[in-house]
């Protein structure tokens, strides 16, 4: 009897590869403390003090840093040895959750300074979550991908279903200092595992970006990439309202139960325990419903379990109604982010990530401070009500954003260009460079052309060009100009090999309108000369040291 053949697309393929495999294991057990720790956190703030804003800022500390930072995080994922990064950035969690341990055990912990080390291990966990999520990619095949980011899921929500109950357990018999201690020593796995990884790197042959151009880079692209703009909208409304549920957890145990750290505990793996249900069917969901489709059940369904919540004085049916919650919030969450890492190239797909992430954790932050402000004045019952009816108007926003296909493709990078013949002794600095492109278009295409020619606008805007323009002579009504700038050759260098393959069939069919036997023809242009290339006769190796390579290369085959 043969095996029935292994499906790509299982939930459980990524796991058959050893590197993810252990990476996934030791995040589960890293996920595991964050959770201990958090439960110790929130529960130790109410215990100094009986405001629900204090209360609900715990979460916004943990959330906060990643609204703030990711993008610098993401450029520094993209530039630098994700390995690396991940691993610095669980020293800095590290080191946080530490200090938090020692300062418990001494009893000097007040409101603020637990806010603040709450938002170093956020900080340090912001750092590291565009390096993680972007390395997927180079851990599991393309077509196993999408189930690995929802595994990516599973692991934190199995262990947001056991965490919480074993972090209440763990307050109520030793104290918030012990949670701290144990979320410590689970960093140490994941840290281990990341050490002996052996990633492949392949090195590019132009230098990276610094810092502040890699930013502009990630912001430049999203901002000319309409479907990651919808998504990132939808996720940070979907998180500033359904925030509602994680920021007030402990006061529904509180005030809503009339429990304690233990039902705290398990009101939050309860919560967990739909996610990973909700994780588990993230495939079926995909298949089955269409990404506006799918998003408007799970926001509805989110509205009804709130409210539900709200409503609810009996710990069973809370529980049930947060297992609803969780599977629906998990689904929203999963298809947002899957939808984001799919669309995204590898140049760009920490800062995009980044991006989705500030958006989730920035609308929790924010969301997490309104309800709390909420809450003391007109109590945790009426904030989840409210919280309730907005999640239930959310879906009226598809009808000016509707969400994109969901995860359509992932493209692998398109092959590398040569240089284009150059005569003059360009260094990287040198530019502003500016690009001119004629195409010869009949008359009768002229409309079909110019639909095209905005997609190219917003292919070479995201991938690193400004002042685009298309023109048509007036004289010549046949010949059309496309013409954009890049801030150096360095940056048009690099713009010119960050489009996809999608990217290289969408510049071919503008092309393909071309008439004669002529290709097209292409001006390279340094817009100020002087200044910008070396021009002293008496210093030729310094400035052979300082010239990039060039390579020649057929008339019109690339822009």
């Amino acid at each position: 009897m043969t095996e029935p053949p292994k499906r790509s697309d299982s939930i459980t393929a990524p796991l058959r590869h050893s590197v993810f495999r252990r990476i996934w294991l030791a995040s589960l057990l890293s996920n595991l403390g964050i959770l201990i720790q958090g439960v110790g956190a929130a529960w130790a703030m109410t215990q100094m003090t009986s405001s629900a804003d204090k209360v609900a800022l715990v979460q916004t500390a943990l959330m906060l840093p990643i609204m703030l930072i990711s993008m610098p995080a993401g450029a520094i994922a993209d530039m630098h040895d994700r390995r690396i990064v991940a691993m610095v950035s669980l020293l800095i969690a590290l080191v946080g959750a530490t200090a938090l341990t020692v300062l418990s055990w001494f009893s000097w912990v007040t409101p603020n300074v637990l806010l603040l080390f709450c938002f170093i291990v956020g900080t340090g966990m912001a750092l590291m979550g565009p390096a993680w999520q972007s390395s997927v990619s180079e851990q599991v095949p393309a077509e196993t991908l999408p189930a690995a980011v929802a595994l990516n899921g599973i692991s934190y929500n199995i262990a947001r279903s056991f965490g919480p109950a074993i972090g209440g357990i763990i307050v109520a018999t030793a104290g918030a200092v012990a949670a701290f201690a144990i979320n410590a020593v689970l960093y140490l796995p994941l840290l281990i595992v990341l050490f002996l990884w052996k990633r492949v790197t392949e090195p590019s042959r132009l230098p990276r970006e610094r810092l502040n151009r890699a930013m502009v880079s990630g912001v430049r692209y999203i901002t000319n990439s309409p479907s990651i703009k919808i998504v990132l909208t939808r996720t940070l409304v979907t998180g500033i309202i359904g925030g509602s549920i994680s920021a007030l957890m402990p006061l529904i145990a509180r005030d809503l139960l009339h429990g304690g750290a233990q039902t705290y505990g398990v009101m939050l793996g309860a919560f967990g325990m739909g996610a990973v249900f909700g994780a588990l069917n993230i495939g079926s969901v995909r298949k089955q419903l269409s990404g506006e489709a799918a998003v408007r059940a799970c926001t509805i369904s989110l509205a009804g379990a709130i409210a539900a919540v709200a409503l609810s004085t009996n710990a069973i049916l809370t529980a049930i109604a947060l297992v609803v919650a969780g599977a629906v919030w998990m689904l929203a969450v999963a298809l947002f982010n899957i939808g984001v890492q799919l669309s995204a190239p590898r140049w760009v797909a920490g800062r995009s990530l980044a991006a989705f992430q500030a958006a989730i954790a920035g609308g929790i932050a924010i969301g997490s401070w309104g309800w709390g402000y909420l809450t003391d004045i007109a109590g945790v019952e009426v904030a989840l009500l409210v919280s309730a009816g907005l999640m239930l108007l959310s879906p009226l926003l598809g009808i000016w954003l509707r969400m994109p296909p969901v995860g359509a493709r992932y493209e692998p990078p398109a092959e590398a260009l040569a240089d284009p013949e150059v005569r003059l002794s360009l260094t990287g600095r040198s530019g502003p460079l500016v690009v001119e492109i004629e195409y010869r278009v009949a008359q009768d295409n002229a409309r079909a052309f110019h639909n095209v020619m905005q997609e190219v606008q917003l292919s070479r805007q995201r991938n690193g060009a400004y002042g685009w323009s298309i023109a048509r002579d007036i004289a010549d009504p046949e010949l059309w100009t496309e013409r954009y700038h890049c801030p150096t050759w360095l940056d048009y260098l690099r713009q010119r090999n960050r489009a996809t393959q999608s990217e290289r069939a969408l510049h071919q069919r503008a092309i393909d309108f071309h008439l004669g036997p002529e290709p097209i023809r292409v001006r390279r242009m340094l817009e100020r000369p002087f200044g910008s290339v070396r021009w002293k006769e008496d210093t030729p190796d310094r400035a052979a040291n300082e010239v990039l390579p060039v390579v020649a290369t057929a008339a019109g085959s690339s822009t």
